[in-house]
């Protein structure tokens, strides 16, 4: 049987340990109203009380509606202090910039959100010394299914090694409200978007291929080929090597 107790007080002691060797003075994360969220929240909060949570709303009617009620009731439950960054405007002006110089597909507009709240992260990260906690689980990370530079991006995350399943069952443990639990995934880029149609899998199967290998074998192809296509995402930028390493091949 699963420790949470144990595994708790590890990702606690990991997350202390951390922004002291980085000397920041506290966290901040997006809380976004979602299971992976809530749980970093919660976590980075056990182990330090100057934790932040930034809720931002930008352009869809979902993230001012069920997503930011969400995102308060948990706040409010573990007594994180909760921030609104609204960034509709911002995601509207950019866009509306952008078409002076390319035609913006639907995926591409989707994906400023993610960019948008990772530079609020940041801002105010560098403003008041804080570390930007990533929220990413590790079934979102193997299919790529996350932005490059956006939600992709942190300086650190402690659900990484967790299937979205396995963060449910970590949220029960920690006593996390009902509605929370039963929300359908949805990264919230636009209205009636969920994860799970969008990307055609179950979290259910994804986390039973890559923690028993067991899956169909249509599905376990759309898995082999997202993370194939998406491995780009799980790494640095390519760089040139460099006249000494050329040479010394």
């Amino acid at each position: 049987m699963r420790d949470f107790a144990l595994e708790t007080k590890q990702r606690v002691q990991f997350i202390k340990d951390l922004v002291a060797s980085a000397g920041a003075a506290g966290i901040v994360y997006g809380n976004s109203g979602g299971k992976d969220s809530a749980l970093v929240g919660i976590l980075c909060k056990m182990a330090c009380e100057n934790t932040v949570g930034l809720i931002m709303p930008c352009g869809s009617r979902r993230n001012y509606a069920i997503d930011r009620a969400d995102a308060e009731a948990v706040a409010r439950q573990y007594n994180i202090e909760a921030r609104v960054v609204d960034l509709s405007e911002t995601k509207a002006a950019l866009a509306g910039t952008l078409h002076t110089a390319t035609e913006l597909t639907p995926s591409a507009l989707a994906n400023i959100a993610p960019r948008l709240r990772m530079a609020a992260l940041y801002a105010v990260a560098a403003s008041e010394n804080r570390l930007v906690a990533g929220t990413g689980n590790r079934s979102e990370i193997y299919l790529g299914y996350f932005t490059k530079w956006g939600d992709g991006a942190c300086d650190f995350n402690v659900i990484a090694d967790l299937t979205a399943n396995e963060v449910w069952d970590f949220l029960r443990y920690l006593g996390a409200p009902d509605f929370l639990l039963s929300k359908p995934p949805s990264a919230g880029l636009f209205d009636g978007q969920t994860d799970e149609e969008e990307l055609g899998l179950s979290y259910r199967s994804i986390d039973s291929f890559l923690l028993r290998g067991k899956a169909g074998i249509h599905e376990r192809e759309i898995m082999e080929k997202l993370h194939h296509t998406t491995e780009h995402k799980r790494h640095l930028p390519i760089f040139y090597p460099g006249r000494e390493q050329l040479e010394s091949k």
